[in-house]
């Protein structure tokens, strides 16, 4: 379980702050560091031609993007137009708002996801306790419902569906069931 946990919290905070990073870039911030997690560093690596550092720490609950900014320390005369605090109200703004954006457009993404492949669907299967009116029917165990009232039915949703719509129509159903022995 906690494998899984932090697993998709690493997801979440790497696409979250690759937001961050990718808008900054385009938008001509120097970005010094892109982290995914707190804590001492696993791996390290400095490229491109910003002398970007990208590390991956020891606890993925976590990220940040280190931009180029006056107020954390001095910065060269050449560099100043690419600090972060010398950006547009409009270009600060859309820095800050692309990591909620960036985990907005992965949601809409897992969602699309999810329902382009389907969930699985739970058969009709009839699970008769003893002295139900099921039971009292001759239903057993495992049995799986085929029809109700002619009407066929693939899902144990559209069986539940069909036993009320039925019932409340004429209070008696024929039901038709595939037995565990075929």
């Amino acid at each position: 379980m906690l494998p899984a946990f932090l697993v998709t919290i690493g997801i979440l905070v790497t696409v979250h702050e690759f937001g961050h990073y990718w808008v900054a870039r385009k938008l001509g911030v120097k970005v010094l560091r892109f982290s995914i997690g707190f804590g001492k560093p696993l791996w390290k690596r400095v490229s491109g031609e910003d002398q970007t550092e990208y590390v991956v720490a020891a606890l993925p609950l976590g990220g940040y993007v280190k931009m180029l900014d006056e107020r954390e320390g001095e910065v060269a005369e050449e560099e100043l137009h690419r600090a972060f605090n010398r950006q547009s109200v409009w270009t600060r703004i859309a820095v800050v708002a692309a990591g909620p954006i960036a985990n907005f457009i992965l949601a809409i993404f897992i969602y699309a996801l999810m329902f382009g492949t389907g969930v699985p669907a739970m058969q009709p299967l009839v699970h008769a306790q003893n002295g139900t009116p099921a039971q009292v029917a001759g239903f057993e165990a495992g049995d799986k419902i085929l029809s109700i009232n002619g009407l066929p039915v693939a899902t144990w949703e559209e069986a539940r569906m069909l036993l009320l719509e039925e019932y409340l129509k004429l209070p008696q159903l024929n039901i038709l069931v595939e037995t565990q022995q075929g």
